[in-house]
């Protein structure tokens, strides 16, 4: 798919992102939640990680049509994982094997290392979802483990797969606070 622009969602691409969420809540595996969150929750969520200065963007056809979204927020709320970030990619059905998702967790790498996060986590629902885990290991990402049978979805059990990627001097163990 070429053409594809990457920047900062705007209000008029939030119901585009509210039907990409839904349809993958409703039909995939990608996402545990079960019902899919309305218009003024999406936005809610939204403005609630960019206000944070988390990184949040969506993947644009040259007409404008959002093909997709994505965003690192919190890993965990807890203080101590302030430097860590877990990434979440959503993509519109048609917009799937065609490069999207790779400019999408391309850009969300750049932007996290930028705000010097040090370590980023990919929590992939279903070890079945074998594009999402190949994506994230052409860009760095590392196995981390497999929580087995953790979601019931569409009448059956489901897998997480933990992946972890450092940021700029995550890598690096110092007892130095950046």
């Amino acid at each position: 798919m070429s053409g594809v622009h990457i920047s900062p969602p705007d209000a008029q691409d939030l119901p585009s992102i509210q039907a990409i969420y839904a349809d993958a809540v409703l039909t995939g595996t990608a996402t545990f939640e079960l019902t899919p969150p309305d218009l003024p929750e999406m936005t809610r969520r939204c403005h609630a990680l960019t206000d944070q200065g988390f990184p949040y963007f969506v993947a644009r056809s040259t007409e404008g049509q959002v093909l997709g979204y994505a965003y690192a927020g919190p890993y965990r709320p807890r203080p101590a994982y302030r430097f860590t970030v877990e990434d979440s990619i959503y993509l519109a059905p048609m917009a799937r094997g065609h490069g999207v998702g790779k400019a999408l967790l391309a850009a969300l790498i750049e932007q996290a290392t930028a705000k010097d996060f040090r370590q980023m986590i990919a929590v992939i629902g279903d070890s079945k979802h074998k594009a999402s885990i190949a994506l994230h290991e052409r860009l760095g990402f590392e196995h981390a483990g497999v929580f087995r049978n953790v979601g019931w979805k569409h009448n059956r059990w489901l897998d997480s797969v933990l992946m972890q990627r450092p940021l700029g001097a995550g890598a690096l163990r110092s007892g130095t606070m950046p």
